[in-house]
């Protein structure tokens, strides 16, 4: 390939690419109560999965710029699926400290992804059309998740949680390859001699783009809402199939299938509120979604083993529509408000405050359900962060410079 692909090609790439990077998040949170059995840990522990991939994200992903600047945005991409998935792989030795390691360094490839992606499509994404294509590209989150909550139960059911696992990692080095005819196009403005140097220094210099945040107000208001809404997006994730499971004696095929069902939403979704947020603006869309999300956690609080599956399956899907949704409004509205030239390492910035918020939130909702020996604390720590976020969403500062 010699022409310079289109925007749609692009975006859909970034898409496969997310659809494969949910696996470091989600595979092993999904198949928790198979996995804990044979480890003899408790299945709420998934939170401090969720929150150690995120650790190892926090290590890697500033140093997106520099590792996109020397070798471009499809290179980053294609190592960070391919480790992604021989760290997941690490997961079926079972052993309590291969599983804290294999989240570990699934977040260290991970991290640039998000990024690196930023990069890419920034660069193709007509400025009327942003939000709707970043959400669109963003579908592979929720799309990611519906498939690995879906298909993941039912491998295990049939072979056993490991190929469940194997199945997801083949997937991520697979998805890795198949960008490969992008690679020219797409990384022929990449900078071959550019030293990373010092990798302690390189960091530390890269966390410089958080200057970006304390620059640009509304970029740091809008990225404390990200990280506030990030929380009840994956404390949901993590831990529907778990709260299902454990807390409404529901069977983990059916309990992950409803997973998927939210997932699905969040898919919906996501394409919906962008094109919303190309036509009434970003702030009032994520504020609104924020109020929602909050609504959707009452409602999974207040849940229990009485409820119809129907009705908790709805609430699920609710939850996923919202709390799921906001995310490519978001990142279209971050690159719009970026300035010039630093889309990526804007884009870092923001996830390096996200990460370090998901090293907080899911395990709170560990330590709430082990606490409290139920599920109803940690979804209305889930309502409690939509409302903060909401309210940081409002006005008129998130729509301007």
């Amino acid at each position: 390939m010699t022409h310079s692909p289109s925007v749609w090609t692009v975006m859909l790439a970034l898409l496969g690419v997310h659809l494969a990077g949910m696996g470091v998040f989600l595979a092993v949170p999904v198949l928790a109560p198979a996995i804990a059995a044979e480890a003899g840990i408790p299945a709420a522990l998934a939170g401090v999965h969720t929150a150690l991939v995120y650790c190892g994200a926090l290590v890697s992903g500033p140093l997106a710029g520099a590792f996109i600047h020397r070798y471009g945005g499809i290179r980053v991409l294609q190592a960070g699926l391919a480790f992604c998935g021989f760290a997941l792989a690490l997961s079926m030795l079972a052993h309590p400290v291969a599983l804290a390691l294999s989240a570990f360094a699934c977040g260290l490839g991970h991290g640039p992804v998000t990024p690196a992606g930023s990069h890419l499509l920034a660069q193709k994404a007509p400025a009327n059309r942003r939000s709707l294509i970043f959400s669109l590209k963003q579908c592979g989150v929720p799309a990611g998740a519906m498939l690995i909550a879906a298909a993941t139960p039912v491998i295990a059911e049939a072979f056993g949680w490991r190929a469940g696992i194997l199945a997801v990692a083949g997937f991520l080095v697979a998805a890795g390859l198949a960008l490969q005819p992008l690679r020219r196009p797409l990384d022929a403005e990449r900078d071959r001699s550019a030293r990373l140097g010092n990798l302690r220094a390189a960091w530390g210099a890269a966390l410089g783009s958080l200057a970006i945040l304390r620059e640009v107000p509304v970029l740091r208001r809008l990225t404390l809402m990200s990280a506030l809404y990030g929380i009840s997006q994956f404390c949901f994730s993590s831990f529907f199939v778990v709260f299902q499971v454990e807390a409404l004696g529901v069977p983990l095929t059916e309990a992950g299938f409803r997973l998927a069902l939210a997932q699905a939403a969040g898919v919906a979704g996501r394409v919906g509120w962008g094109l919303l947020a190309d036509r009434v603006g970003a702030p009032p869309v994520l504020a609104g979604l924020g109020l929602a999300t909050a609504g959707s956690g009452i409602a999974l609080l207040l849940a229990g083993p009485d409820w119809p599956g129907a009705l908790v399956a709805l609430a699920g899907m609710a939850m996923g529509a919202t709390a799921i949704g906001w995310n490519g409004v978001f990142l279209a509205e971050t690159a719009r408000l970026a300035p010039v030239g630093r889309v990526g390492a804007t884009t870092a910035a923001a996830g390096f405050v996200f990460g370090t918020c998901m090293l907080i939130g899911p395990p709170a909702f560990s330590a709430l359900v082990q606490a409290s020996g139920g599920y109803g604390l940690g979804f209305a720590l889930c309502a409690a962060t939509a409302l903060i976020g909401a309210w940081l969403a409002r006005g008129r500062g998130v729509a301007t410079r």
